[in-house]
């Protein structure tokens, strides 16, 4: 999608190896506020896109991840979190139980070497034992389309009830006809929206269809960032990372029950033992009513 940025007026800086647009033609702010009002199209295919096969492929993500992937149902998917054996968060991933027998994995950029490491390592070791498991990567781009008016855009381009695709579920369609999408309700702005991915020598075409629509602008990175802090949701490498547990980092939530009680994630006897004792640091949200905040400076 390089050229098709550059065409659209994007300005690229490198993200993690990436080519990617920060912003468009429209100033950051209008980015921004944009999005909240009413809908952005953002291009996300540097994300790293996993799907995982075979008959013990839910023991093997649960072996990574610290989320009770075994209870969701089809085509449903859940936020979850890859954490080393002290309870360090390697990374925030998307798990998707699909009907069509994998899990579809969603992964940062950032992390994608050692993500897909991690995963192979742990592939090998099960294969070895016996286990039927193995791996594919995805070569799809991904589309994420957020914001207020998301479904009103989208639904004219799709055959199925989009008021019947909840949030963190996902399906299988054609989307303004371009067949073979798997689209995902969810973002990371704090609106509604779905990511959608679709194979990539349509890439183009289906985002050019979707900004037939004049209510649908390009938003890069800097928007991203802003629209996904003002709502909270962590960036990997900033707000957690190996040394950030999941209950320093305000994640508790993402601890399957199940799980919690047999202790059989990496790192569950440092994260059940800060649960009870209280950690010394946490994540928390702060608004400031006066100049921007940047990064590093302190505050008390």
């Amino acid at each position: 999608l390089y050229d098709f940025h550059r065409h659209h007026g994007g300005k690229m800086v490198d993200f993690a190896g990436w080519s990617l647009p920060v912003q468009y033609t429209h100033s950051h702010l209008d980015s921004h506020l944009h999005t909240r009002q009413h809908c952005s199209l953002f291009d996300v295919s540097h994300m790293l896109q996993t799907k995982v096969f075979g008959r013990d492929r839910v023991k093997f993500i649960e072996s990574l991840v610290v989320g009770d992937i075994a209870e969701l149902k089809p085509d449903q998917g859940t936020l979850s979190l890859f954490t080393n054996e002290k309870g360090g968060i390697i990374d925030d991933l998307i798990v998707t139980n699909t009907s069509d027998q994998h899990l579809y994995v969603v992964s940062n950029a950032g992390c994608m070497d050692k993500d897909f490491a991690l995963m192979e390592n742990k592939m090998k070791e099960m294969k070895a034992a016996g286990h039927d498991v193995h791996l594919e990567v995805s070569d799809n781009a991904l589309l994420a389309l957020q914001g207020p008016i998301m479904a009103r855009v989208l639904q004219p381009g799709v055959e199925d009830d989009l008021a019947k695709l909840p949030f963190m579920s996902s399906a299988m369609m054609a989307v303004f006809k371009v067949q073979g999408c798997r689209v995902t309700r969810c973002g990371y702005t704090g609106e509604d929206g779905v990511e959608i991915s679709v194979p990539a020598n349509q890439a183009v075409e289906l985002a050019e269809l979707l900004l037939r629509d004049s209510s649908v602008w390009l938003a890069g990175l800097a928007a991203r960032d802003s629209l996904r802090l003002e709502a909270g949701l962590c960036l990997y490498g900033n707000d957690i990372d190996e040394n950030t547990t999941p209950v320093e980092a305000s994640l508790m939530w993402t601890l399957g029950k199940r799980r919690r009680v047999a202790m059989d994630f990496p790192g569950a006897s440092t994260i059940l033992a800060q649960i009870k004792e209280k950690p010394k640091k946490k994540r928390v949200g702060l608004t400031s009513t006066g100049p921007p905040i940047r990064q590093h400076v302190p505050i008390l």
